[in-house]
């Protein structure tokens, strides 16, 4: 089994799926829109066949996300190297993305760091 891909809603669908293909190297399709309802979304795919669903409603809640709700708390993305999760947290924090953590190696081995990316959401980078 696989996940076949994973969905968040999204206030401005336009720089959410910018987002992800400026720093994450995705390849987004070319929307889909359904006049009957507003709904929009973007799927963007990434080299190894995992995807993410961009969503937009015309109207939606947008709570503040803690840290430490329950729920999905972040999104983590491999980028192969320690160099590379140093650039590009490096390249974000350039961009006035904030860096929660990291780049470290964390008590069980990862290297990485977190960032608050596109409307608030946790990205982690990982080798």
């Amino acid at each position: 089994m696989k996940i076949e891909h994973i969905a968040m809603y999204v206030n401005d669908l336009e720089a959410a799926k910018e987002f992800f293909v400026k720093y994450l190297n995705g390849n987004a399709n070319d929307g889909y829109h359904n006049k009957n309802t507003g709904f929009r979304s973007y799927f963007i795919s990434f080299e190894d066949g995992a995807r993410l669903e961009l969503m937009k409603m015309p109207e939606m809640t947008d709570d503040k996300k803690s840290l430490t709700r329950t729920g999905f708390i972040h999104i983590a993305f491999s980028v192969g190297s320690k160099e590379a999760v140093d650039s590009l947290t490096a390249r974000m924090k350039g961009d006035g993305y904030k860096i929660i953590s990291g780049p470290r190696t964390t008590g069980d081995g990862y290297y990485e760091s977190c960032v608050i990316g596109i409307e608030d959401n946790q990205i982690e980078i990982t080798v």
